[in-house]
């Protein structure tokens, strides 16, 4: 018993210098304690170290025992002495391993910690820095589209101002029209005018004709 306790407690220490310094045997061993605290492990756990508590109980009653024994005899027997000595170192083997285990314990627990703080510290600066190239890409897509605005802009103004123009000429043009077309109305108007007294001239013109032929085959009679 007393073996199996000097091997626990030494198999501890190794176990305890090998988590206090960082070395890849170290990742070995989180690995594995992480694996042992999985599924039934923590349960198994818990029973040995309960079964080993309750052992330490009774070799502190044990020592109670003997002790009392002692007092009200009023003398040492030789081989209580002996039992005494054992149920001690008993007592502090089993003592030193359940505190030693309570150590890896917490020592494994606060190194997961800091594995995971480190872990999300990393991720926060991997945001920010990717917030900053963002921003940094952002403010050159930003100056990029104003720089298209102003492109943009610049051709809309232009292009107003050749529709303002086109606009000046369709209606100078249609100005223009009106007036020929008011041009054309007062040179039929005329034409007609003329027309109808052509007409007229040549109607008296045709009567004038008549009356003289008329007159002339009157002398002739």
């Amino acid at each position: 018993m007393q073996q199996l306790l000097f091997t626990v407690i030494f198999s501890e220490m190794v176990l305890i210098l090998v988590l206090s310094f960082k070395t890849p045997l170290r990742k070995l061993v989180i690995m594995s304690l992480d694996r042992v605290k999985r599924g039934r492990g923590p349960v198994v756990i818990k029973t040995v170290a309960g079964t080993v508590f309750v052992m330490l109980i009774s070799s502190l009653y044990n020592m109670v025992k003997i002790q009392k024994r002692w007092i009200d005899e009023g003398s040492v027997n030789p081989t209580d002495q002996v039992l005494m000595g054992n149920h001690l170192l008993e007592a502090t083997l089993m003592g030193a391993s359940l505190f030693l285990a309570l150590m890896i314990d917490r020592l494994h627990h606060y190194i997961r910690e800091l594995r995971i703080r480190r872990k999300s510290m990393e991720a926060v600066k991997k945001q920010s820095r990717d917030f900053e190239n963002g921003k940094a890409a952002g403010s050159e897509e930003k100056k990029a589209l104003e720089e298209e605005m102003t492109t943009l802009k610049t051709k809309f103004e232009q292009l107003e101002s050749e529709l303002e123009t086109k606009t000046k000429e369709v209606n100078a043009a249609e100005t223009n029209a009106v007036a020929l077309r008011k041009q054309s109305e007062g040179f039929l108007l005329e034409y007609d005018r003329l027309l109808e007294e052509n007409q007229n001239l040549r109607s008296q013109l045709q009567s004038l004709d008549r009356r003289l032929s008329h007159s002339g085959s009157k002398k002739n009679t």
